[in-house]
């Protein structure tokens, strides 16, 4: 390994001093915006690899970040941390945990970068005093081995154990490139060399996800985001190597997701609840790269649609030890149940750690919405929309989206908003960039004859599909799905919904008039309407 030199304490948090002042005079959610805007996917151990950054694809990973949690699995106290990352520069790194935030909140405070041929070093090393010889700080052995602790191990997420927890928090975010390879190590004082540190053993398996970005191919769904995480590789060519456990939650933002948000206690953002759960377990094996991998574990990739208009995807990976049996000749996992699907009695070892990772979605979408007293739909030519039921589509860049709004009985057409503009009904939007288009209806003036039976504001029905046992109830009262699953309500009434799983299973998302993984749910009724809410079986 690369000797290496005491580093100063810096800040990290941009990529050269010239550019620091401007950013530290940024109010912090610009400071944010910005680290968004320029940072691109962050990737792991290989794998899949292309991602859309062209002006050409309708979906662009717009920034993707990492932060971890480790336990010092040494057996010894340890005096830094090091990232080794292939495939990028110093000059390609947008931030390191935790430059956001005051040196203090990790025992080591701002990490240090240093190139290397072929990539960067990222460490965060404890300060050493020549007077008595020693560093003056150290991560100590953890009171246990046994699960990956519930928030992050840093002075916020623990305030009462993070000096004696064992564990430390890091991560860093990379500007439009790809690390083809990321290693972890524990680093301890070096003997031979007072002031400087070397490797603590092995390297720590916690891969980071590689994010890919898939356009649908029908505009009216939403993108495919996959997300892969690949074994370390085997020691010896022609054997597995060491298996691991890995368990990951997932949860979707409206919003998108920056580095300081990645940390475990904030519950906020990252997923940790059961109803979160997306695999419950999972062996993760390196395959020989010839004569092996039948049972492919070398590798596990998750993959969903996004919610309509949500802008970020976050997953958290905890990672323990294999502590089962091996065949002695070819180091195959031998799980009890064979399919190693889940830890058997004494196969569940020592915590590793854990990654929580998000994906920044730019998306070139076009929203239509409904507004005024009256109602009526809005449908496309292409047949994406069909709002109010289907409301959102993503398309190539340049498309054009023929929109036409049509007033339901006893109301009418007033005018459009947002992408579009005046009164005509038809409207082209020429779509380069996410938008939205509004299409506002008038009521009928109360009162006159024609049948109106009385007169007043039209009234719609509201109607809730279910997937699987839940509840669906609503703001003002009318719908209690279970049993009343539609109602009718006034035009331009806004109705919130509420989706409740029974105890032990999870509310998915919704489709329909409604979109997202967030169990509430408000629409205006400005049409006959339908929602539909999933849950788990």
């Amino acid at each position: 390994m690369t000797p290496m030199p005491q580093p100063p304490v810096a800040d990290q948090a941009t990529t050269s001093p010239s550019r620091r002042p401007r950013q530290s005079g940024l109010p912090r959610h610009r400071r944010q915006l910005r680290a968004i805007a320029l940072a691109a996917c962050l990737c792991g151990l290989g794998g899949l690899s292309g991602l859309g950054t062209t002006a050409q694809a309708q979906v662009v990973m717009a920034g993707s970040y990492q932060n971890f949690d480790v336990l010092n699995n040494t057996g010894a106290p340890t005096h830094g941390f090091e990232m080794e990352v292939w495939g990028v520069s110093k000059a390609q790194l947008t931030r390191i945990f935790p430059s956001n935030f005051n040196p203090t909140v990790i025992r080591y405070g701002f990490g240090q970068a240093t190139d290397f041929p072929g990539g960067v070093y990222v460490r965060w090393i404890a300060p050493y005093d020549p007077a008595s010889g020693s560093f003056t700080t150290a991560t100590p052995v953890p009171p246990n081995l046994t699960t990956v602790p519930g928030d992050s191990c840093w002075t916020l997420g623990m305030p009462a154990t993070y000096p004696s927890a064992g564990c430390e928090h890091f991560g860093i975010s990379t500007y439009y490139v790809n690390p083809t390879k990321i290693l972890y190590r524990w680093l301890v004082a070096d003997p031979a060399n007072p002031g400087s540190v070397k490797a603590a053993g092995a390297d720590i398996a916690i891969p980071a996800p590689i994010w890919v970005a898939q356009a649908p191919a029908n505009p009216g769904l939403p993108p495919v985001i996959v997300a892969e995480i690949q074994a370390p590789p085997p020691p010896v060519p022609v054997r597995f190597g060491d298996a691991q456990w890995v368990k990951v939650y997932k949860t979707e933002q409206a919003g998108r997701v920056d580095l300081d948000a990645l940390v475990g206690d904030n519950h906020a953002v990252v997923p940790e609840q059961a109803a979160q759960l997306e695999v419950n377990w999972s062996l993760l094996q390196a395959d020989p790269p010839a004569g092996g991998g039948q049972r492919r574990r070398g590798k596990l990739a998750n993959q969903g649609g996004a919610g309509n208009g949500n802008h970020a995807v976050v997953r958290r990976y905890e990672y323990y030890k294999y502590a089962g049996v091996y065949d002695p000749i070819t180091h195959e996992a031998l799980c009890a149940d064979v399919t190693c699907t889940a830890p058997g009695p004494g196969e569940l070892g020592d915590a590793i750690g854990a990654q929580n990772a998000a994906a920044n979605l730019d998306l070139n979408a076009l929203t239509v919405s409904l507004a005024g007293t009256g109602g009526g739909v809005v449908s496309s030519s292409d047949k994406t929309f069909s709002c109010g039921n289907r409301c959102y589509g993503v398309y190539k860049p340049g498309s054009n989206i023929t929109l036409t709004a049509k007033a339901n009985s006893g109301s009418s057409f007033s005018q459009w908003s947002g992408a579009c503009a005046g009164n005509s009904p038809t409207c082209t939007v020429l779509l380069n960039a996410e938008s939205g288009a509004t299409a506002t209806f008038t009521a009928a003036a109360a009162g006159g004859g024609g049948g109106g039976g009385g007169g007043g504001l039209a009234s719609f029905s509201l109607s809730i599909g279910k997937s699987n046992s839940g509840t669906v109830t609503s703001t003002p009262a009318g719908i209690n799905c279970g049993s009343a699953c539609a109602a009718k309500y006034s035009a331009g009434s806004a109705v919130t919904l509420v989706a409740t799983p029974p105890p032990g299973l999870a509310f998915l998302g919704w489709s329909g008039a409604c979109a997202g993984s967030d169990p509430s749910c408000t629409l205006t009724v400005n049409a006959d309407t339908k929602a539909q809410a999933s849950f788990s079986k």
